[in-house]
């Protein structure tokens, strides 16, 4: 028999720690992760989350970069990396934005 129950299931808890750390590990010896931001998204059948990230480094390659991290298959316990960006502020400048949904 299936029961009912009225208390929602728990959501998968928020992957913004565990990208930082990864994309920290992407990024290598020389770049640092500075301020980061999460805000919350949602759409008519997805829920997730922008994330943020300000780097800055010896020197970046806007598009080798974007194009190496969209090959990296990111490990997200109940989340799954939908799209990924990076923008070009300098050469040693850049932001990338993640946007996760609940698996």
């Amino acid at each position: 028999m299936i029961r009912w129950s009225p208390t929602a299931p728990a959501r998968p808890a928020c992957p913004h720690r565990r990208l930082t750390r990864l994309l920290g590990a992407e990024l290598g010896e020389g770049f640092a992760l500075g301020n980061s931001t999460l805000r919350p998204w949602a759409s008519a059948n997805f829920v997730g989350a922008r994330h943020l990230f300000r780097c800055s480094g010896s020197s970046f390659e806007a598009r080798a970069l974007q194009d190496r991290l969209a090959a990296v298959e990111w490990r997200l316990p109940g989340h799954i990396v939908a799209d990924l960006s990076v923008e070009a502020h300098s050469p040693y400048e850049i932001t990338v934005e993640i946007l996760t949904v609940e698996d």
